[in-house]
């Protein structure tokens, strides 16, 4: 069973830094896609960005500049580098994988103060 487990949350001020990491359990997985979403106070997850195995990455528009996806294969990590954050980056952060089914992380909080 794998399992993704995140840290690197925590509290920053706006424009702050901050790097989250999603380590996956398993010598054997190798996603076809991995991914982080977040979840902000009373809103429905979101997307936030995505790599492929193919290295095609996606970022959502309200990040693209600033949130930067990246994967160490060897290491089974994900990382997501958080630059220039604003306060609406608030929210829930989860990690995010696929391999024949999808895999969740079980979160990790991001508070960004103004």
């Amino acid at each position: 069973q794998v399992q993704l487990v995140e840290s690197g949350g925590g509290l920053v001020q706006a424009g702050g830094s901050l790097r989250l990491s999603c380590a996956a359990s398993g010598s054997s997985f190798s996603p076809n896609v991995v991914a982080w979403y977040r979840q902000p106070p009373g809103k429905q997850r979101e997307v936030v960005a995505t790599l492929t195995s193919g290295g095609y990455k996606n970022d959502a528009t309200s990040v693209k500049g600033r949130f930067t996806i990246s994967r160490d294969s060897a290491k089974n990590t994900v990382s997501l580098q958080m630059n220039n954050l604003k306060p609406e980056d608030t929210a829930v952060y989860y990690c995010y994988a696929y391999e024949f089914v999808p895999y969740w992380g079980q979160g990790t909080q991001v508070t960004v103060s103004s």
